[in-house]
């Protein structure tokens, strides 16, 4: 059961207590990520969140990493476009403990002059491995193009001139302003006591200030482009799409179908087409990328370069089916089915249970019952998915990134006009 409570100076509580379970994993969340940073200090979310890790007042960064492996526990954390998350797996009679270590990163850390130029160089070096892994770097390609000068395009670690940037009193400042009471909130899933936590948590973040920086977020415009960027490569990546919609749209159920059933494993369309029947790609598949306003639906595929042509044939092909007709009614039920199995799956570890807590505290402020989720994906009908496909796949608003070595060729300007 599901469990929420507010402290004295707003700081959120939510627990699912899962009496079965050995673990608990617990997860220190801010309502922070880069879309909320400035151009010129991108990436410092980020660098907050590798610097957290690295010594307070009452522990060092190696007394940190022995207290938690002695426990057998994981420590660790990630930054996205809209939060950042520190947290902690452990056995249940741990979380005591674990929550103390979290509290103390989160609220002690040192932010020691040599440690944030060791991380500087941290930093650089995943920008670094990004930008030589090709098929995750399309994705920043993509979204620096379609959202061009919005801060939800840049990229979440930043950039090499950004985060060489960045000084001690850059990130105090941004985190005195970001990490507020109003916008931190801490969620447990497992072995917990939620009573005995909140106890735990009013103490430990009973102080945290409430008056941080107003957001003044608006969603990107769109960018129809259509891009070669050059790259030595032995394949292509490709990564096409178009306006999406916002995590909570009353129309994102139909979504979930649509991308499942175009895009989303084994069965689908585009693994059907363009890999089974034609050995054009090793990898493809359809995805959403959603936020609090805003949202895209995209395709990624690698290829040789040379049957770039097909595979963009072959797939605006698929998408221009699904807009006019929607999907067969074997393909409908069998999306739906794969949403409410993967779901049910996602829901036997403790990591998932809190990862779904949060989310939903984020984007909806409230727990949506796996109840209302399998119904909800059950009510979708064949003219959504049409609707919504139609909605996403509108020339006048898609784009197209290709990276790799196209021997010279041209991407076709009105590529397109296929839909």
């Amino acid at each position: 059961m599901m469990r929420k409570s507010q402290l004295s100076n707003g700081v959120r509580v939510l627990t699912e207590a899962m009496p079965h379970s050995l673990s608990a994993t617990i997860g220190i969340w801010v309502e922070n990520g880069s879309r909320y940073e400035e151009a010129h200090e991108n990436g410092v979310s980020h660098l907050i969140e590798h610097l957290l890790f690295k010594g307070t007042r009452r522990r060092t960064a190696a007394q940190i990493a022995e207290e938690i492996d002695a426990v057998g526990g994981v420590l660790n954390a990630f930054t996205g476009k809209e939060y950042t998350c520190y947290y902690a797996k452990v056995l249940g009679g741990d979380l005591e403990m674990a929550t103390d270590l979290l509290a103390d990163l989160f609220l002690e850390s040192l932010f020691d002059g040599e440690e944030i130029k060791r991380e500087q160089q941290v930093v650089l070096q995943e920008i670094s491995q990004a930008e030589d892994t090709p098929d995750d770097f399309i994705h920043d390609l993509f979204n620096l193009k379609f959202w061009a000068g919005h801060p939800l395009a840049l990229p979440i670690a930043g950039s090499v001139a950004t985060v060489t940037g960045l000084d001690r009193d850059a990130m105090t400042s941004f985190m005195g302003q970001r990490y507020r009471a109003e916008r931190v909130f801490v969620a447990a899933a497992g072995k917990v006591d939620h009573d005995a936590l909140t106890a735990q948590c009013q103490r430990l973040f009973g102080g945290i200030s409430g008056d941080g920086k107003v957001d003044t977020t608006s969603p990107p415009k769109v960018h129809s482009v259509v891009l070669n960027h050059e790259k030595p490569l032995e394949q292509a990546h490709i990564c096409l799409g178009g306006p999406g919609i916002s995590h909570a749209d009353p129309m994102r159920y139909a979504a979930y179908v649509l991308n499942t059933a175009l895009g989303g494993g084994m069965s689908s369309r585009l693994f059907q087409e363009v890999r089974e029947k034609r050995g054009k790609v090793y990898s493809i598949y359809s995805f959403l990328s959603s936020h609090i306003d805003c949202g895209y639906f995209a395709i990624y595929a690698g290829t040789n370069p040379e049957w770039v042509d097909e595979v963009l044939e072959i797939t605006l092909a698929e998408l221009k089916q699904v807009a006019s007709e929607g999907l067969r009614a074997p393909e409908l039920e069998r999306a739906k089915s794969q949403l409410k199995g993967n779901l049910l799956l996602g829901l036997e570890s403790t990591d998932s249970r809190m990862n779904r807590l949060a989310r939903n505290e984020i984007y909806f402020r409230r727990d949506i019952p796996v109840e209302e989720l399998a119904r909800d994906i059950e009510a979708v009908t064949n003219a959504q998915v049409s609707e919504l496909a139609n909605t996403f796949f509108d020339r006048a608003g898609m784009a197209l990134v290709v990276l790799g070595d196209l021997k010279g060729r041209e991407l076709p300007p009105d590529i397109f006009s296929a839909l």
